[in-house]
Parts: C-alpha cells; structure tokens; sequence
C-alpha cells in the first residue's frame, strides 16, 4: 500500500492555536505584560499587528486602523462599487493588518437576559441556540447572535445570562462585500459590545494560516520563558549559594564537633593520668615499709613473705617473741590496724613462734 506525499501532507491538520492547552493563559500574560509597557513601545508593537475595523452607515462605511486600544480613520467603503479594501484605503498601513472587523451600530443588535442552569455552561452557545425562538421573535437560522455569563444565581445552580442577536441580512450585505474584497471580516461586533463578543459563527469566520496562528503565540511563550528565567535566575543562585553556605556550615560544624570530642578525649586522658599520678604520689613506698620494719621488728625476727597491696600489708615469718610483734609494729608511723591473722605456733625444731600478721600501711605524712 502506497500512500503519495501529497496525501500524505492533505491528511496532516494542525489543531487551532486557540484550542491548544495554555495558549488563552498565554495570551492573557501577553495582554497584560503589553500593558505594563510605556505608551510608545505598546504603540509600536500595535503597529505591528493592526487589525482594520469597518463600521458601515446605510451603504458607506467608515474605515478604520485600530492600533492597540486607538483607532485612526484611514479610508471609506462603498457597498454599492467593487475594489479591494487597500484601493479605498488614503493611507494603506506598511504592513497590512491582521484582520478585519464589522462593527454595526448598535440599534442593530437586540440585547436580551436569561437564566440557564449552571449544568450548560460549556454549551452556552448551543443551547441559547435552541432558546432563541424563544427569548427573540426571530429563528436561530434568520440571525447572528453570541452569548456571555454575567455571573452565578440562586447558589450556583443558574446563570445570568446575556444574549446578543442581530439579523442576518442587516449584516449580510457588508459581510460578502468584504469578501469581495479580499478581506473577509473575522469578527462581526457592534459599537458598545463586550470584549471578545462576535456574532458571527466559527464556520464562516476566514481560516487562520495555522503556522502563523501557531508561531506568534510560541513566540509570546518563548518571551515569557526568557522574562521568567531572567526574574527567576536571581533567585535561583542565591538558593544556589545559600545551599552550598548551608552544606559548608554542616561540615564546619561537622569538623568542630570533631574537635570537641578530640579535646573531651585529651582532657580525660589528662585527667586519668593526672589520677594516676596523684594515686602513685598518694601510695607509700615498699622502701619505707622495709625500712619501718627493719627499725621495729626486734632482733631474732625475721619475715618469709611479705605481701602489699593497695595499703594492706600481710606479713609472715618467725620470731622470739611473736606475740609482742602487735604493740611493736602499732608504734610505727603509717601502720594501723595491726592484727594476727592466724594463731602463733611454737616451732618445736627452733623453739621459734610462727607468725601471720596484717596491718594497714599508708603513706606517712612528712613532719
């Protein structure tokens, strides 16, 4: 199955820019970003993108520029001569205009009030189509008409609703005229009507180049995005540079805290040996235990083991008079608590007495 480029190409359609999601959203930043720019620079970008408002009386009509929310006269219409509109223009703008406009006066157009239920507001048109053999004495197919929500009634549950209608041959003439002069009218209005109305129905307004339809409201997105990054840039980098303050402040702290614990560890370990010196200096001496003993112990007196730990002193051996050991050693500085840990025994092959005393030893104070 073959399918020719041609085909190919004629089946490709590009949806409406307007139905494209973000595109009103983006016109409406465009509308009031253009506001917030001086007198001259909304003038001169209006200039580029004029539209052409024809506003007929009987068979002549009035021509005019309109440039932003102003309006100049550049020429006039006769309904009853042929011509393009740029012949009956006195001064033809450089570069053309968007699009044209019929504005009728406004005795032409009929102004009526009704309330729908809320259900219907995303069919407004269709229904208040069906309505209008009702709220008008003309039929929906003999007029034009276009519809607005003025607000919300009972609650929410009704619309107010207003409904603009003009016959179709008060404007037909002056719409085929238009076309006639290649330059078919995109919105049928009249004087004092709504922003946005149009009477004229979707099927018979011109076809937009799509391309172009699609680029300006691109463009207009792009020159948001820019203003957006170049308002939102600021603000990006000083989140940048607190984010990385922020990290910089976590490992500062980070390394402090390591310093504290560093120097809680010194300071204990300081302390501990400061402890242990003080404890070292606090202990007696074996030499001045030996030497205490040696000047208390009376002669025939002499020790097999002696052990000393943490101030107690446990001391065994042999002696002539092993009973009066106790009151000797009680005079000794440093020693208290002197006591037979075992009775004394009589040694039958030396006739000596067997001993095993214990006492309390500590460091004596220096006189």
């Amino acid at each position: 199955m073959s399918v020719s480029k041609s085909g190919l190409l004629a089946g490709l359609r590009l949806p409406p820019a307007s139905a494209l999601p973000g595109v009103g959203l983006v016109q409406r930043w465009r509308d009031t970003l253009v506001e917030c720019l001086p007198r001259r620079v909304r003038r001169w970008l209006a200039l580029r993108n004029p539209r052409l408002v024809v506003r007929p009386h009987g068979d002549d009509a009035e021509l005019l520029l309109q440039i932003g929310a102003e309006r100049e006269p550049v020429g006039g219409l006769d309904l009853r001569t042929g011509g393009t509109i740029t012949a009956a223009l006195a001064r033809p703008p450089k570069q053309g205009w968007r699009e044209t406009w019929l504005e009728l006066p406004a005795d032409r157009v009929l102004l009526r009030r009704t309330t729908l239920p809320s259900q219907v507001k995303d069919t407004l048109h269709q229904v208040v189509r069906f309505e209008l053999d009702r709220l008008t004495p003309f039929a929906a197919r003999d007029v034009y008409f276009d519809a607005r929500t003025l607000g919300s009634l009972a609650r929410g549950t009704k619309l107010d609703v207003q409904v603009a209608v003009v016959r179709r041959d008060a404007a037909a003439d002056w719409l085929d005229r238009l076309r006639e002069a290649r330059s078919p009218a995109a919105r049928l209005a009249w004087v004092g009507a709504w922003a946005g109305a149009n009477l004229l129905p979707r099927e018979e307004r011109p076809k937009p180049q799509r391309l172009r339809s699609l680029v300006t409201p691109l463009l207009w997105l792009l020159v948001l995005g820019l203003v957006a990054a170049v308002l939102l840039t600021p603000l990006w980098q000083k989140q940048r540079a607190l984010e990385a303050l922020d990290a910089e402040l976590r490992r500062v702290r980070s390394a402090a805290i390591e310093v504290e614990e560093v120097r809680e560890a010194l300071e204990r370990a300081r302390l501990g040996s400061v402890e242990v010196l003080n404890r070292k200096r606090e202990q007696p001496r074996m030499t001045d235990l030996l030497r205490e003993l040696t000047d208390l112990l009376p002669d025939g007196t002499w020790v097999q083991t002696l052990n000393f730990r943490e101030g107690d002193v446990d001391a065994r051996g042999e002696s002539d008079q092993a009973t009066a050991l106790i009151g000797l050693l009680e005079q000794g500085p440093g020693i208290d608590a002197v006591r037979f840990r075992s009775p004394v025994m009589q040694v039958a092959s030396t006739g000596q007495e067997r001993f095993h005393i214990s006492f309390d030893y500590s460091r004596p104070e220096s006189p």
